[in-house]
């Protein structure tokens, strides 16, 4: 995508390429990626306009909250910011206060925010499990469940989070992928606004991830990550047996499981996971019907005990600096569903 001229006729911004590792991302879980922020508004008359495209509509939505249906025919002649995320993706749930301060700021200036919550797993697609999210996470901008994926796939999005800018006319302008560029894309929604620019004060505006920080692991067949035991990682019913330490980036089960597609379930009456990681915050998306409160160990210290019931993020470890931990995680009782483990 060339650079492209502002309303003004100054240049709004240079288009960024997008780096090889995020084009060789697999679809819909690449969490952690670098900040992409590429822009262009069309000059009336030029060649330019013709590269712009239409945005495409919301489709295939089976339930709005915060708001009746919306379409982008609706919302004509007002500056619109998609955000596709999902309440238990942890660079969603950073990135949220960012979007809710761009709405409550901008909304009565000619903004609207809509959230698009495109699950990853199945229980995301409980219309009562994303309200409360949504009510948790303080979100009051309109959100649309794409339980189906429709509107994912109408846009071609392939990311958690996405943000897809659209002007007045409807007309696509740019998209930002992942975690960052917030004061840049709050100086893309001004210009479009008619505002003047903010200043630049060199606060960090970028990922909340450091290098080299261990990867997502899912630990569901259908993308299993991580996974370092002797016993294989399929379908069924494994006993894995009692672990030493796993391989840096790795974890380890040790008792009965159940591995389904999407996660790993306690099926004995306890187990452990041994993990070894590198980052300063530990999150588990996990689940279980009935509370279950485990007993965390980080480098032989006990931290504050996690109690899981619902379905959603949980935060297993919040350290002050970037280093390599050791992870002992003791469930006491059968039913606890752990779907991914992500860092930051």
């Amino acid at each position: 995508m060339d650079s492209l001229p502002g309303p003004d006729g100054a240049l709004l911004y240079a288009a960024l390429p997008i780096p090889t590792s995020v084009q060789r991302c697999r679809p819909m879980k690449p969490l952690v990626l670098s900040s992409l922020l590429t822009f262009g508004l069309a000059l009336s008359g030029s060649t330019a306009a013709a590269q712009l495209t239409a945005a495409p509509d919301f489709t295939g939505i089976d339930h709005w909250i915060n708001s009746p249906p919306l379409t982008m025919a609706s919302l004509h002649g007002k500056v619109v910011l998609v955000d596709f995320w999902a309440y238990s993706c942890i660079n969603c749930v950073r990135e949220l206060p960012h979007v809710e301060h761009l709405y409550e700021t901008y909304k009565d200036k000619g903004l609207m925010v809509v959230g698009v919550h495109s699950p990853e797993f199945d229980f995301e697609k409980n219309p009562s499990n994303v309200t409360t999210a949504v009510q948790r996470l303080n979100v009051t901008f309109p959100v649309a469940m794409d339980s189906g994926h429709a509107t994912w796939s109408a846009w071609h999005n392939q990311y958690w989070p996405a943000e897809y800018l659209i002007d007045q006319n409807g007309q696509l302008i740019g998209h930002q992928y992942g975690e960052g560029g917030y004061l840049r894309m709050e100086n893309a929604i001004r210009t479009l606004l008619g505002l003047s620019a903010l200043p630049d004060t060199g606060a960090t505006d970028g990922d909340a991830t450091t290098d080299g920080d261990t990867p997502e692991m899912l630990l569901g067949t259908e993308a299993q990550t991580g996974l370092d035991s002797s016993e294989d990682g399929h379908n069924g019913l494994r006993r894995f047996p009692t672990a030493g330490q796993p391989a840096p980036n790795h974890y380890a089960l040790t008792g009965l499981w159940r591995i389904t597609d999407e996660c790993a379930a306690l099926a004995g009456s306890e187990g452990s996971i041994a993990m070894r990681f590198k980052a300063t915050k530990l999150y588990m998306v996990a689940n279980a019907d009935t509370p279950i409160t485990l007993e965390v160990t980080v480098d032989g210290k006990l931290q504050p005990p996690v109690t899981v019931q619902g379905s959603h993020l949980y935060t297993l470890f919040d350290g002050r600096a970037d280093g390599s931990h050791l992870l002992k995680l003791h469930i006491p009782a059968k039913g606890l569903q752990v779907y991914s483990f992500s860092f930051g």
